[in-house]
């Protein structure tokens, strides 16, 4: 019997199995979509559907650098230990040599791009979710191309907790720009520069520190020099530029940078899970449903 891709599709979707092991399954079984569903069952190929409602807010962050190309990952799973499993991180190494090949321009691009194995990314990560057990999720990534002039700074910590990606322009230090992404990943500054913030930032922030002025009585003819004071700490909490340099003190970061040659064109920081909502399963009524339930 031919099989069809309108079976194919029909069976991915009961199933949540991966597009090649579907169409597998059907040649298989001469195109008997419940002989198909069973043979699926019976491999341990069908489990990814079950887990679609799942929150993945775990997982790592990743960073890939291939000469001018770098790309940098975040791929979600439900708990930390499966973040630290061989196979999920084979998975997170393989998802990012693609995306460095194919530089797609959106995830949604990402999820249907085809695989150099001729599989799509969603079906290579629907195989994944059968064989290792839990809901995983590409989440995001950036691909950045620098000159030959230029540095990557690709940072780590904790295993992928974090990662950051610096790139420096007009200089190859890519020990200083590595420098920089570590102080990044330590202080998390928003921007670049004082030059990036909004004016509306800056007024709301302006409105808020006069505002702590007043009330703490201070003399009205001098709130107005005293905010701008104050705006320059705010600056150096939020701008990486006017902050202390991690491994030293002494120096600003813009300082170090400049002694580099080079100027900090752009950086990238992702912290795992930030931004997911996580669910908070109540212990007592989880126990309470398992003994009901025997």
């Amino acid at each position: 019997m031919a099989i069809t891709a309108q079976m194919v599709k029909e069976l991915r979707e009961k199933t949540g199995a991966g597009m090649m092991d579907c169409k597998k399954a059907l040649t298989e079984v001469n195109g008997d979509m419940d002989a198909a569903v069973d043979f699926l069952r019976e491999k341990g190929l069908s489990s990814a559907a079950k887990k679609a409602d799942r929150i993945a807010a775990e997982g790592t962050t990743y960073i890939l650098v291939d000469g001018n190309d770098a790309v940098i990952l975040e791929v979600n799973a439900e708990t930390d230990f499966v973040a630290k499993n061989e196979a999920f991180q084979t998975l997170v190494k393989e998802l990012a040599e693609h995306l460095l090949a194919a530089k797609p321009a959106s995830i949604e691009e990402a999820i249907e791009s085809k695989m150099s194995n001729g599989s799509s990314v969603a079906d290579h990560i629907s195989n994944a979710v059968a064989k290792i057990g839990e809901k995983i999720t590409l989440r995001r990534f950036e691909v950045r191309t620098k000159t030959d002039s230029d540095a990557f700074g690709p940072y780590l910590h904790m295993g992928g907790r974090i990662a950051v990606l610096t790139v420096l322009e007009g200089t190859t230090d890519a020990e200083a720009a590595k420098d920089v992404a570590m102080h990044i990943a330590a202080l998390n500054p928003k921007y670049i520069s004082r030059d990036q913030v909004s004016e509306e930032e800056v007024e709301h922030e302006r409105k808020i520190l006069t505002e702590q002025a007043l009330n703490e009585g201070k003399p009205e003819n001098i709130v107005a020099k005293m905010v701008e004071g104050r705006l320059g700490k705010y600056f150096e909490e939020i701008c990486v530029l006017d902050q202390a340099f991690v491994k030293n003190s002494d120096q600003k970061v813009g300082d170090f940078v400049k002694s580099t040659g080079g100027t900090l064109k752009e950086f990238i920081r992702y912290a795992v899970g930030e931004g997911i909502e996580k669910r908070e399963d109540n212990f007592a009524d989880e126990v309470m449903s398992q003994v009901k339930g025997n």
